[in-house]
């Protein structure tokens, strides 16, 4: 072979030899394969860098990599499998991988064995070539073997949950592929047109377990959804859920957060011992309660970093502190300064009524800056929160409309509530997620499990689908009762914005109607064309 071929095949060798490539290549012999270009080097009477050898081989695999296409995902019939295109190429220098993008490198060829995957991305099928860590290793050692993930965890003394991380970072990274989630949008749920940027809320990779590990609180807040007394589980039931979530998720194939909420979570007794549990089963962890001390914040850090917290306010200080109590709200401000200070995401929360909407732009202006996140829900006349009024109706699409526009200017400034999606149909703008990224995610990608172990699609309304203790997770997800919610109310279906939308089914209900018919009482859609 000539050796200008070989040359444009093993560009970073030729470099590394310079002058001399053609001299070295000569001796190659015309009809031999680029195959055998390593073991030449290596047997080569010339001077010539030691790990050249294995920098051939790298650049062969690379070679060799460039006419497979990867599928986009398992192949039907397989949850999991490894990448078709990966080579794992062992070799005895380290640091070779640098050399084949950058001319010059800041660490140098070090002898050592380390070995490298090649792969391509079902992405776009984008090359990946890195050394492998021990993960990866570890991930590909489980799949080609078919070894049960609990023995392997109880073999190395690690959680489950750290097994179950390094399968799901080799799925991220391409080193594995998965099947696509389960938690998908059926053609019941979703009309055959929308507007651009639609489709990609229909299939959901999480899913949220809202877990109200207690009814205890230090509050008493006027629009309290439910104060009845409910005995809190033990941490051996906790960790019974714990099991059955992460059941879910492995069956669903989605990733699983449990957002820990109340009453305040961190007066449930065995709250620490039961986060350390989540933090062993790899789910992401949030909490939505009440200020406490840097010392918990701290003590929770150290087990697994908080994905955020969050917190409530009502409105400007003065009635904010009529619904939540009398210094509440210099006590949140306090507190969101030292979650700034250890570095962890805040949110506020506003439960929006009749008397607090002309509050709230003027509550983000004060927030701006001091949380990294600052929105609201529209209050459920459920519970306490019977007694106070909610939003008007008549006023509530300008309100929309000037939330979104100050959204534009104040970064702290999220939404939520899916009705904004209806001005977005207007401006033809691409639609955001809605509540849950999916418009209402009441037991589509959320649900919602009290301290007695009773699932609801969504705490904020009577939405009962079963127990956990009676039921798995799983087998309630998967029930008439459940599917039920996922629909939604009749009349959204078809609409062109219902996989970002589908209203409030909490508000639905708690104005007296019916939610598996009537759509939320606020939508103002009649200016759009539903079916276009």
């Amino acid at each position: 072979m000539e050796a200008k071929w070989l040359k444009a095949l093993f560009p970073r060798c030729a470099e590394q030899v310079g002058d001399d490539w053609d001299t070295l290549i000569a001796g190659f012999g015309d009809n031999a394969l680029p195959e055998a270009l390593p073991e030449f080097l290596e047997a080569a009477t010339i001077s010539l860098p030691a790990y050249l050898p294995d920098l051939a081989r790298l650049e062969l695999a690379l070679h060799g990599l460039q006419a497979i296409t990867p599928p986009a995902s398992a192949e039907e019939g397989a949850s999991l499998q490894i990448n078709p295109s990966l080579t794992l190429l062992p070799l005895k220098w380290k640091h070779l991988c640098s050399m084949l993008w950058q001319r010059e490198t800041q660490v140098g060829p070090e002898s050592g064995e380390e070995f490298v995957l090649l792969y391509k991305t079902s992405v776009r099928g984008k090359v990946r070539v890195r050394p492998a860590a021990d993960r990866d290793l570890l991930a590909l050692k489980m799949m080609a073997e078919n070894l049960d993930r609990q023995a392997v965890a109880d073999e190395t003394g690690v959680p489950v949950g750290a097994v179950d991380a390094a399968i799901e970072a080799a799925c991220d990274q391409g080193l594995l592929l998965s099947a696509p989630s389960a938690i998908v949008r059926t053609a019941a749920h979703y009309p055959a047109d929308g507007p651009d940027g639609w489709q990609r809320h229909l299939r959901s990779a999480y899913f949220t377990l809202q877990w109200h590990v207690t009814q205890a609180c230090d509050l008493h807040c006027k629009h309290c959804y439910d104060r009845s007394a409910i005995s809190p589980l033990t941490l051996d039931q906790g960790k019974i859920i714990l099991d059955q979530f992460r059941e879910f998720v492995l069956d669903q194939r989605v990733h699983g957060q449990v957002t820990f909420t109340g009453g305040n979570p961190l007066l449930y007794a065995h709250f620490a011992e039961l986060y350390r549990e989540a933090a062993h089963r790899n789910f992401t962890l949030a909490i939505l309660g009440n200020p406490t001390s840097r010392q918990v914040l701290e003590s929770l850090q150290q087990i697994q970093p908080l994905s955020f917290y969050q917190v409530s306010l009502e409105g400007l200080p003065e009635h904010n502190d009529s619904i939540r109590g009398p210094g509440h709200f210099q006590r949140i401000m306090e507190f969101l300064e030292i979650l700034k200070e250890l570095s962890i995401y805040s949110m506020v929360m506003l439960t929006l009524t009749r008397e607090n909407m002309g509050q709230v732009l003027e509550l983000a202006e004060i927030l701006r800056g001091k949380v990294d996140l600052f929105t609201f829900n529209r209050l459920s006349q459920t519970g306490e929160g019977a007694d106070l009024a909610a939003a008007d109706k008549k006023k509530y699409r300008a309100f929309l409309e000037d939330y979104l526009e100050a959204a534009k200017s104040n970064p702290t400034i999220s939404l939520k509530d899916n009705l904004i999606n209806i001005l977005k149909a207007e401006e033809r703008t691409t639609p955001f997620g809605g509540c849950t990224g999916f418009g209402c995610g009441a037991a589509f990608n959320f649900c919602s499990l009290l301290p007695n172990g009773d699932m609801h699609a969504c705490r904020k309304f009577q939405s009962p689908i079963g127990n956990v203790l009676e039921s798995s997770l799983l087998e309630l997800y998967h029930s008439p009762a459940a599917e039920r919610y996922r629909l939604g109310p009749e009349e959204c279906r078809g609409c062109k914005i219902r996989p970002v939308c589908g209203g409030c089914q909490a508000v639905i209900q708690s104005s007296g109607l019916d939610i598996t018919i009537s759509r939320d009482p606020y939508c103002f859609l009649e200016g759009v064309d539903k079916t276009s």
